[in-house]
């Protein structure tokens, strides 16, 4: 069944739709570059040869997060699982965005403090041109990066929330959330509607989000595969 929001097949969509510059395509498989983000996606209703195209689009070994929709992907025999990422989406569904005055858009030149704190705090996939996606805001303290977050996906008429993350030393302050408003008053400004996603155990930044005004909508499932040596 074709999916009946962008939502449902959200990296996809982005690939075949706002992100279409950035997209990577061998057959039905598409991917951004591998410096951006590590995502791999496949259409809703993938043909037989999937992983033929999904091999000839990662190389030989290497590891591919696939964003799955609706329904199960099973490797065949000779692909490794490296990780299943059980995770949820969630909806604007009554949010009041706010722009805050401390937040800074961050640039190519913040990138490294950006890369650092992704490292200390572990809010999910930041490479070094993950920038280029969508606009990003931090804090600073004392001229130091403490928070930051942005924009990563784009399925049509949405814009997804992500890295999300605060110095260990400065939570508690409810930068997060600050950010988080101002980033989805941004994408508000433009007409879209804000969308995120995060792991189904990690049940306090769901509280957190759904007490902002955010729904879970539904599952979203990642699966890290590695290629055969030789396909």
């Amino acid at each position: 069944m074709t999916s009946a929001s962008p939502l449902d097949n959200p990296t996809w969509a982005s690939l075949t739709g706002p992100h279409a510059g950035f997209a990577q395509r061998h057959g039905q498989a598409l991917r951004y570059p591998a410096d951006v983000v590590p995502f791999y996606a496949v259409p809703g209703e993938p043909g037989e040869r999937i992983w033929h195209d999904l091999a000839g689009l990662a190389g030989p070994g290497q590891v591919a997060h696939v964003a799955f929709p609706d329904g199960e992907l099973i490797p065949p025999d000779g692909w490794a699982v490296v990780n299943h990422i059980h995770g949820v989406q969630l909806v604007d569904a009554g949010l009041t965005p706010a722009e805050d005055p401390e937040a800074i858009r961050l640039g190519p030149a913040d990138v490294p403090e950006m890369l650092d704190l992704v490292e200390r705090t572990q809010p999910g996939p930041f490479l070094p041109r993950t920038i280029e996606l969508g606009t990003y805001l931090g804090i600073r303290h004392h001229g130091a990066l403490v928070a930051m977050a942005g924009e990563r996906l784009r399925p049509p008429g949405w814009t997804e929330i992500s890295a999300v993350c605060t110095d260990p030393a400065h939570r508690g302050k409810g930068l997060a959330t600050r950010l988080v408003l101002a980033v989805a008053a941004g994408i508000r400004a433009r007409g879209e509607t804000p969308m995120l996603h995060t792991t189904a155990a990690n049940t306090t930044a769901i509280r957190l989000y759904e007490s902002l005004g955010f729904a879970v909508r539904r599952k979203a499932e990642v699966l890290a595969v590695r290629v055969p040596p030789s396909v």
